[in-house]
């Protein structure tokens, strides 16, 4: 691999996004999140899950129904998780 260059995709947003998670770092998962929507790439469950998490671990309630209408404006089916996280944020907030 040395000398490629190599491009991000849906997994390695969603693994930063989680990152920022676990770091208490929602802003830059929605950046993150953004930044991955400019470069045309499509976020998934996992991916939009990872970003509610961030909100939730930010107090973010709002951020984080947002997000749950706009996964579902793309036709993505919230899970367990999703509606775990959005409740959870809701709670805190």
């Amino acid at each position: 691999m040395q000398g490629r260059r190599l491009e991000p995709n849906v997994i390695t947003y969603s693994a930063s996004i989680s990152a920022c998670q676990k770091g208490s770092q929602w802003r830059e998962a929605l950046k993150l999140l953004a930044e991955m929507q400019g470069r045309r790439l499509e976020p998934d469950v996992i991916t939009y899950n990872a970003s509610i998490s961030a909100c939730e671990k930010g107090s973010q309630w709002q951020e984080a129904l947002k997000l749950l209408t706009e996964m579902q404006g793309r036709s993505l089916e919230p899970n367990v998780i999703t509606y775990s996280a959005a409740i959870s944020a809701c709670e805190k907030g």
